[in-house]
């Protein structure tokens, strides 16, 4: 059984950084690109970023380039997304998530979601 299980989110300043980790279990974590999504309520949920395997690309919303990093670590199944000088644009839940294709490729045959994790960002 494939899980995808985000935490990190918390209230945080404006200015501020969060950390969020997401810790996938089920399946080979190397093998698969991964993404971070964010939904604020009543809205769409929002691509934010995207990491290769072997972490050789990224890439980023342009509302986040330049203050979030995503990164991974294959030795213990974790994606991660560095967020710093937080907005209060930035308030939603993040979801971690294994896509069915990433960077234009085939990535999944089935793509997971994560539960979420909610960061709100107060001004």
């Amino acid at each position: 059984q494939v899980q995808l299980v985000e935490s990190g989110g918390g209230l945080v300043q404006s200015g501020g950084s969060l950390r969020l980790s997401c810790v996938v279990s089920g399946l080979k974590f190397s093998r698969y690109g991964m993404s971070w999504y964010r939904q604020t309520p009543g809205k769409a949920r929002e691509w934010v970023a995207d990491i290769h395997t072997t972490s050789s690309q990224t890439r980023y919303h342009d509302s986040v380039k330049g203050r979030f990093t995503i990164s991974r670590d294959d030795g213990v199944n974790t994606l991660y997304f560095e967020m710093n000088n937080l907005t209060p644009e930035d308030t939603a839940y993040y979801y971690c998530n294994l896509p069915n294709r990433i960077f234009g490729t085939g990535n999944s045959a089935r793509e997971y979601w994560g539960k979420g994790t909610l960061v709100t960002v107060s001004s």
